[in-house]
């Protein structure tokens, strides 16, 4: 059997604090710290293996315009590729299938499909971007996310 281009890319997390779980998955886990985003509000974190395995979203105590007072796994981000059309045929299939598709961005380091699972879980398939090496430049965390188009 040929062995699946699926894995699992990275999670979000939204937190209430940003610096405590920061330490906490940088100091305890071992992760590492690859860029600043949302204003300085989420952090991205990297075992190395690729550009985010983690990203953190502050969202404080108050209900506010991110999803309000929810805390926790924001979604889940599979990568499910190397091409576009990977993503194209992904996108066909969510359409189908009736799913909801929240968004669609280009974040220059990869694109992505967000889409509802039956139970309203969010999750995030995309495909790495071939043509930007996100070892050498890591300034693609504060370049601004485009919508895209398939």
């Amino acid at each position: 059997m040929a062995e699946s281009q699926v894995q699992l890319g990275h999670i979000v997390f939204y937190v209430t604090a940003l610096e405590p779980s920061l330490a906490f998955y940088r100091d305890v886990v071992g992760l590492r710290e690859c860029g600043r985003l949302f204003d300085g509000r989420g952090v991205m974190l990297t075992g190395g293996r690729t550009h985010h395995e983690l990203l953190l979203i502050e969202v404080g105590d108050q209900p506010g315009p991110l999803r309000g007072p929810r805390r926790g796994l924001y979604h889940a981000g599979w990568r499910v590729g190397d091409s576009l059309d990977v993503l194209r045929d992904k996108y066909r299939l969510l359409q189908e299938g009736g799913y909801t598709i929240t968004g669609m961005s280009d974040h220059t380091v990869s694109q992505s499909i967000y889409a509802e699972d039956p139970d309203g879980n969010e999750i995030e398939l995309y495909v790495d971007n071939p043509d930007y090496d996100w070892r050498a430049n890591p300034d693609w965390a504060t370049l601004p996310m485009r919508p895209l188009k398939l």
